[in-house]
């Protein structure tokens, strides 16, 4: 099952300019025009997705879609998953292809944040929380991403790197400083990618002292390791084998899909044993309270079953990059190791390892082992922004355009521009966690 064409609007703080209806048309038209003899009658249905309905004040939105696009009385799903509405989008489109269902489907996404106010776009967002429980006690997701992370910091920092510290209090707060220096290299790596990028609404060129005198946010997070609200749209065609080589000489295999779950409720998440990648060895983590409120055990269940399917047993040695779903800079780090990229524990060497900076690009940092798995070549969430129900297919249109060589192409500029990228991965994440996808993509037949 292939990935032909995509588009993407740029992913703006707003567009007064268009309606959700209107971004879809363009981002769709981009993708058609990708492929001439793929004409909008061809395509068999659609999957739509958006996360609220709120943003758009409109229920049914996307039959509206449906209706602009053109592709009335033709067969559509809305699809809705949290923050990974996008991603879940463009696993439902596989689906309908791989099941024999459509010979051509189109995954169309969108979200138009900019309509309401961002408190009340906060609170929105907040009601992807469980609104009997977690909600009322002032649930907002930079709260529960800061107390993740400082359990995260706890977990991995305080009983490491501080261990011989014998006050308590200042051996957290200790790691505590640490791992937000640590978060704050993740900021400066996606906005300095962005610069390149001219679909992204945040590109950046900073240094870390910038991004730790930032707004604070929730402590420890600050305004430069969150993503931000947006205005944009994604579309992606998915096909069978025989119609791709009619439409494309550089078509894109989809060749693993997985998706996990957790609990709504962070205090709902038991302890138990880590599922592990071929890679790992149960001795690793003898001693570790798992997922606790410190891993995403639905990104760990995502990426085995799309190894698994994709066939692979080691991912920092077979995947070239990976678009990664860092609404916060926490949560990328967080996800490097639910992703099997190095150990639990790992996550904040790793980062300083530089192993997911780009190798070409000067970012004003150490980077001994830059580019041995780029992650987020496109910026990421924290500088492209998060349009919710196009993220996931944003990301989906970016790894295409790595696969096929023709990033230089789309963004006028060949600098994030992977040499030789034979195979990526992209993870889309809602909620604290609750619901992950990732879905594994090869160049060519």
């Amino acid at each position: 099952m292939f990935l032909v064409s995509g588009g993407v609007t740029k992913f703006a703080k707003a567009h007064p300019e268009m309606d959700f209806r209107l971004m879809v048309k363009r981002a769709c038209d981009q993708a058609l025009a990708e492929v001439p003899n793929l004409t909008a009658d061809r395509i068999d249905g659609t999957r739509i997705s958006y996360f609220s309905d709120h943003f758009t004040r409109q229920l049914k939105a996307a039959s509206m879609v449906q209706d602009y696009l053109g592709m009335n009385p033709k067969g559509s799903v809305r699809i809705e998953w949290g923050g990974a509405t996008g991603g879940e989008c463009f696993q439902a489109a596989y689906e309908a292809v791989a099941s024999g269902r459509m010979d051509v489907c189109l995954a169309a996404g969108f979200e138009t944040m900019s309509r309401v106010a961002t408190w009340k776009g906060n609170e929105f967002i907040a009601l992807a929380s469980d609104t009997n429980y977690d909600f009322p006690l002032g649930g907002f997701y930079t709260g529960y991403y800061a107390l993740m992370v400082v359990r995260h910091m706890y977990e991995y920092l305080r009983r490491s790197k501080f261990a011989n510290v014998k006050d308590e209090r200042e051996a957290q707060r200790r790691a505590i400083a640490e791992g937000q220096r640590v978060m704050s290299w993740v900021s400066v790596k996606n906005h300095r990618n962005a610069l390149h990028n001219p679909y992204a609404q945040y590109p950046k060129r900073l240094t870390v002292d910038d991004v730790l005198r930032s707004e604070m946010i929730s402590y420890p997070l600050t305004r430069e390791q969150i993503c931000t609200m947006s205005d944009g749209a994604a579309t992606a065609i998915l096909c069978t084998e025989p119609v791709a080589r009619e439409l494309t000489d550089r078509p894109v295999r989809v060749t693993g899909v997985g998706t996990g779950t957790d609990t709504m409720r962070l205090a709902d998440r038991p302890f138990g044993r880590v599922p592990l990648y071929p890679h790992e060895r149960a001795a690793d983590y003898a001693k570790l309270d798992y997922p606790g409120v410190h891993s995403f055990r639905a990104g760990r269940a995502a990426g085995l079953e799309a190894y698994r399917m994709a066939g692979l047993t080691d991912p920092i040695h077979q995947l070239d990059f990976i678009e990664l779903h860092d609404a916060y800079a926490s949560s990328e780090i967080q996800t490097y190791e639910d992703l099997g990229l190095c150990k639990y524990g790992e996550g904040y060497d790793f980062t300083l390892s530089g192993a997911p900076f780009l190798k070409h690009l000067e970012y004003g940092l150490p980077v001994p082992e830059a580019g041995k798995i780029p992650v987020n070549p496109s910026g990421g969430l924290i500088a492209c922004g998060h349009p919710v129900g196009a993220t996931g297919l944003m990301q989906a249109v970016f790894a295409l355009w790595q696969l096929q060589g023709s990033v230089a192409k789309h963004f006028g500029d060949p600098t994030l521009q992977i040499a030789n990228a034979k195979r990526g991965a992209i993870h889309s994440h809602a909620g604290t966690g609750s619901a992950v996808t990732v879905s594994i993509l090869e160049r060519g037949f």
